[in-house]
């Protein structure tokens, strides 16, 4: 299974990015889709996921800012980030989990420029 992200840059605080991942080599709709941060020093943690059926979970710092989706057609799922802080500044992984199966992207990176 390969995830490929996109879409990391600088950004300024209050501006927005959008992440995409694109999957291959799996069955992208039975899959668990989650985007990750990590920056150095940290554990990398759960930013948000989306399940096979369009439930989303939200880590509670970028809940009412972030907005993941999937689209199962183009094997793809994104992160919508608005109102981005200093404090968004990580690299950015997309994961995939199904069955106690689990991948993970490159990362890309996000960064306050500020």
């Amino acid at each position: 299974v390969r995830l490929v992200e996109s879409g990391g840059g600088l950004v300024q605080a209050g501006g927005s990015l959008r992440l995409t991942c694109v999957a291959s080599g799996s069955i992208f709709s039975i899959n668990t889709m989650g985007w990750y941060r990590q920056t150095p020093g940290t554990q990398r943690e759960l930013v948000a996921n989306i399940s096979p059926s369009g439930s989303t979970m939200y880590a509670d710092s970028v809940k009412g800012r972030f907005t993941i989706s999937r689209d199962n057609a183009k094997v793809t799922v994104h992160l919508q980030m608005n109102s981005l802080k200093p404090e968004d500044t990580a690299v950015y992984y997309c994961n995939r989990y199904v069955l106690g199966e689990s991948d993970w992207g490159q990362g890309t990176q996000v960064t306050d420029s500020s």
